[in-house]
């Protein structure tokens, strides 16, 4: 039986990963993934929603680790695991690159190479270019960072079809 402890440490990482934001995020990988002409396969449905997922939790992670300073002063946010300091930082980073290698690891060798480099690069302009920089330069931080939030429908479609085509750039454009 697990103790109560370990319960709330799963927890605390399992918030980590934003699991409602990322489920949000698969559904539209899934449209993408209904609108690609080929035929969905399970093994192409399930790896590829895995390595996106995994991924996507990563970044999570990562926008909580640089978010943490202003996570603690806010009250909404400072329960936050790792704002509270119920998980350290150096932890969180081990996670997260745990996750991302896992995903990229998924996506690499189960559902192709295109959309392993796209997944990662959403992963670096949500995590870093967005996070890090765009939410604090501008307030125009949604619509130039929005690039990433509208990626997981052209994710959904290069896991099923390996290209990019210009019906994939449109969904992204919806």
């Amino acid at each position: 039986m697990f103790s109560q402890t370990i319960i709330t440490t799963f927890q605390d990482y399992l918030t980590l990963c934003k699991p409602k934001v990322v489920l949000l995020m698969l559904i539209t990988t899934w449209v993408g993934m209904q609108l690609a002409p080929n035929d969905i396969t399970l093994t192409g449905f399930i790896y590829g929603s895995l390595g996106i997922g995994f991924c996507a939790g990563s970044a999570a992670v990562i926008n909580h680790l640089l978010d943490q300073k202003i996570d603690a002063i806010m009250t909404r946010t400072a329960i936050r695991p790792i704002a509270s300091g119920r998980i350290q930082p150096q932890h969180a980073i081990a996670f997260s690159l745990l996750l991302c290698l896992l995903g990229l690891w998924i996506l690499i060798g189960f559902v192709n190479h295109l959309t392993a480099v796209l997944t990662f690069l959403s992963l670096v302009g949500y995590a870093i270019f967005y996070t890090a920089f765009l939410k604090r330069a501008t307030p125009q931080n949604i619509v130039i960072g929005g690039l990433a939030g509208a990626m997981p429908p052209i994710l959904g479609w290069t896991a099923i079809t390996g290209d990019l085509s210009p019906y994939a750039l449109l969904l992204a454009l919806i």
